[in-house]
C-alpha cells in the first residue's frame, strides 16, 4: 500500500484481542466518506449518522476522528504487513513475488476507499500513530524488497526499492483504473503487468 521511502524494518504488531463489531462498523463508513469527502470535509456528526449514532454516542467508541482514521490505517498496514511476511516466507522466491502481488491486488480491489484514505490522508493522523504506521509500511516494502532480490541476486537495493514502490504505484492505482474491467479480469491484468515489470527490473540489472 505504500509508497514511502523505504528504511528500517518493524515486525508485525501483536494481535489485537477480538474484534469490536460496532468499532469495524465505524471504520468501514468512514473510509467510505473519508475516501468521498476528504478528512477534512467529515465532521464526527457525519460519522455517527453514517452509522445510525450521534455525534457524542460516537466518542463511545473512539476519541475523535483522528483516532478512527489513525486506526483505520494502522490496521490496514499490519494486515498488509502480516499477510505479506507469511508470504514471502516461501522458500521459491517465485511462487513467494506471486503470492504477494496476489495477496496486494485482492486487498486493492476489495478495497478502493481504504486505498484512497491510505493514499490521501496519512499526514493527518498524529504522529505517534503516523510514525508506526511509516515504520510497519517499511517493513512491508522490506518483504517484498526479500524476495525479489532472492528472485533476481543481480539487483542492488536502490534499484529494487524503486521497483517496488513503482509496482506499488501500479496496483494502488485501482480506484481509479478498475471501473472498466469486472474484478476477475482487472486482478489478472495487474498480476500479468506488475510481475513482468517486476521480471524487468531485474532482467536489465542482470
Amino acid at each position: 500500500m505504500t509508497s514511502r521511502p523505504a528504511g528500517a524494518a518493524a515486525g508485525p504488531a501483536a494481535p489485537a484481542g477480538p474484534p469490536n463489531p460496532r468499532r469495524a462498523e465505524i471504520l468501514g463508513a468512514a473510509a467510505e466518506l473519508f475516501a468521498r469527502r476528504g478528512y477534512h470535509g467529515v465532521s464526527i456528526g457525519d460519522l455517527g449518522r453514517a452509522v445510525g449514532l450521534t455525534g457524542p454516542a460516537l466518542y463511545r467508541h473512539f476519541s475523535g476522528k483522528e483516532a478512527v482514521l489513525a486506526e483505520m490505517l494502522l490496521d490496514i498496514s499490519e494486515r498488509l504487513l502480516a499477510e505479506g511476511v507469511r508470504r514471502a516466507a516461501d522458500p521459491d522466491p517465485g511462487r513467494a513475488l506471486d503470492a504477494l502481488l496476489r495477496w496486494h491486488i485482492a486487498f486493492a480491489l476489495d478495497n478502493p476507499a481504504l486505498i484512497t484514505v491510505h493514499e490521501r490522508e496519512l499526514d493527518n493522523v498524529p504522529e505517534p500513530q503516523r510514525h508506526r504506521i511509516r515504520r510497519l509500511q517499511r517493513a512491508y516494502v522490506e518483504e517484498w524488497v526479500a524476495v525479489l532480490r532472492r528472485l533476481h541476486p543481480g539487483l542492488r537495493d536502490g534499484r529494487t526499492r524503486a521497483a517496488v514502490h513503482a509496482c506499488f504505484g501500479l496496483l494502488n492505482s485501482t480506484p481509479r483504473s478498475a471501473a472498466g474491467l469486472d474484478r476477475d479480469a482487472m486482478g489478472e491484468l495487474l498480476q500479468t503487468m506488475a510481475r513482468a515489470a517486476l521480471d524487468a527490473a531485474g532482467r536489465e540489472a542482470g
